[in-house]
């Protein structure tokens, strides 16, 4: 089985090809941290992994991406390229949440010995949230949320929050009398372990299409949209 994973979702860019068989399991990977610029970097990273792999696109059985949250324009990046590929090549697609995604990292990681969070600074004082047990399986989430509100749906064992909102996280649960330790606060998705949960039919989103969580920044100025 040929697996083909896309991030463009945060503040990185990546592309795995995993080549798993009965007996033998190769990974090929690429990844740069970036604010912008994932819709040129994408791309050519993927003919990287496929040469190196040595197979052609035609050979791929299923093709992955993240689909949020995240950036607005990012998360549509791997979304697109996923289905463009998948059109000319016929391969199945998976898509599942980015926040998932990174708890299955945190597993690899640090490998967490009860149930954590992956917090990620949305801005705005909020929270993308979600909860997951030590195996990185999901229990809430993804979520959209005040750090004060989530923590209100922290389970009792949790003590530990990972990614770039776990400190809003942890003051938050500060001021209620809860101990939540930060960790990884530099923490992205990756195509990689985005490879690994495709391979496992684990954690599928029903719909391959972006998951927002909130709207654009930017909207139509109110005059142009009367000039139309």
């Amino acid at each position: 089985m040929n697996i083909l994973a896309l991030d463009t979702s945060m503040g990185a860019c990546s592309a795995a090809l995993l080549c798993a068989t009965d007996g033998a399991r190769a990974l090929y990977a690429r990844q740069d941290e970036m604010q912008r610029g994932h819709a040129e970097a994408l791309m050519p990273m993927v003919a990287e992994v496929l040469g190196e792999a040595g197979i052609a696109a035609g050979d791929l059985d299923i093709i992955a991406a993240t689909l949020g949250p995240g950036s607005f324009t990012g998360v549509r990046i791997a979304i697109a390229a996923a289905r463009g590929l998948a059109l000319v090549t016929n391969a199945t697609l998976f898509g599942t949440d980015s926040l998932t995604v990174m708890a299955r990292m945190s597993v690899i990681t640090i490998q967490p010995s009860g149930p954590f969070a992956v917090a990620v600074d949305a801005r705005r004082e909020m929270l993308y949230l979600g909860l997951y047990d030590e195996t990185g399986r999901k229990l809430d989430g993804p979520l959209l949320i005040a750090p004060d509100d989530a923590v209100e749906r922290l389970p009792a064992a949790l003590a530990m929050a990972v990614g770039s909102g776990a400190r809003l996280l942890a003051d938050a649960a500060a001021a209620r009398a809860r101990q939540v330790e930060p960790a990884l606060a530099t923490l992205q998705p990756s195509a990689m372990a985005l490879a690994e949960i495709a391979r496992e039919g684990g954690e599928a989103s029903a719909l391959f299409r972006p998951l927002y969580l909130r709207p654009p920044d930017a909207k139509p100025q109110a005059q142009a949209i009367g000039r139309r």
